[in-house]
């Protein structure tokens, strides 16, 4: 009795397991489904989140230029052999005037109302420098002849052309002096690369030709460095036009490896800009960078 009670156990046992396995075997073999007729939702419009297109967030580089137009400057031989070289953007425009409100337009997606170039106490944790460090991504912005902190440094510096110590009202660690640079392309170089050169060498008070000898001694130090030539892109900008072009209209260079020379066509301004560079790196973008159309055809 008790052989056949276990015969019979062992019986329901081997049952259950077969059709257990049954189970298993058919629910896998239901579950492909063929590429083309999946019936996943599109991601929001509205998302701020956008991945970049690298596993890691490569090099980004951005030097900024002052008070040319499109024409000026491109009248610098070296300014305009880059261009020529690589990519320019043939209808880009800076988004306001004077210069403090593009350069937050640039670093944060939005004016923040301001008219003028006087130093104003923003919100922190609004900013591209914020979400990089809040993501764990290193960055630095090199300040030219900054010699005393943001807020003390004389002239030839100036705090209007640096948007990163507006935000929270203080000097973040990451703003370090230019002198700085030659030793971070060598070693460790921060993911997000910020170049605001002095009065006279992004030619608000100098000419083109000083402002173009200063990217020609500059930029080459960036494209033959080992982040550049792995997973870089330099952006040279023009924060904005000089009064008597009313467009604003400004050049965008953009250098990177293996970029075929190309003009980029369509409308975009410095909110594009951020909003390319967020894409890249990472991270979600801000204000109006949200609804921008990114720049193409870069990495």
């Amino acid at each position: 009795m008790l052989l056949e009670t276990h015969i019979n156990l062992n019986g329901v046992r081997f049952l259950v397991l077969i059709i257990a396995s049954t189970f298993v075997l058919s629910g896998c073999a239901g579950s492909t489904i063929p590429a083309d007729s999946k019936t996943s939702a599109p991601p929001s419009a509205t998302s701020t989140s956008v991945s970049s297109t690298s596993t890691s967030p490569g090099h980004v580089f951005v030097i900024t230029m002052e008070n040319k137009t499109y024409d000026e400057a491109l009248r610098g031989h070296y300014t305009a052999s880059l261009a020529s070289e690589y990519a320019v953007a043939t209808d880009y425009h800076a988004v306001a005037r004077p210069s403090l409100p593009n350069y937050l337009a640039l670093t944060s997606g939005s004016t923040w109302d301001v008219t003028d170039d006087e130093h104003h106490e923003l919100t922190s944790g609004e900013d591209l420098g914020s979400e990089l460090t809040l993501a764990g991504i290193p960055w630095r912005a090199y300040m030219e002849d900054m010699s005393d902190g943001c807020f003390d440094s004389p002239l030839p510096y100036v705090i209007k052309h640096n948007p990163f110590a507006f935000y929270g009202g203080q000097c973040p660690s990451n703003v370090v002096p230019l002198s700085q640079l030659d030793a971070d392309l060598s070693e460790d170089t921060p993911n997000f690369v910020w170049i605001t050169p002095n009065l006279c060498h992004d030619g608000h008070d100098c000419s083109v030709r000083t402002s173009d000898q200063w990217l020609a001694e500059v930029v080459p130090k960036i494209t033959e460095s080992a982040a550049w030539k792995e997973d870089g892109v330099l952006l040279v900008l023009w924060e904005g036009a000089d009064e008597k072009d009313s467009s604003n209209h400004v050049p965008l260079i953009v250098v990177a490896p293996n970029l075929q020379s190309h003009y980029i066509k369509g409308y975009y301004d410095h909110y594009s800009l951020l909003a390319t560079i967020q894409d890249r790196l990472g991270v979600e973008r801000l204000g109006e960078a949200v609804h921008a159309q990114p720049i193409e055809r870069l990495f």
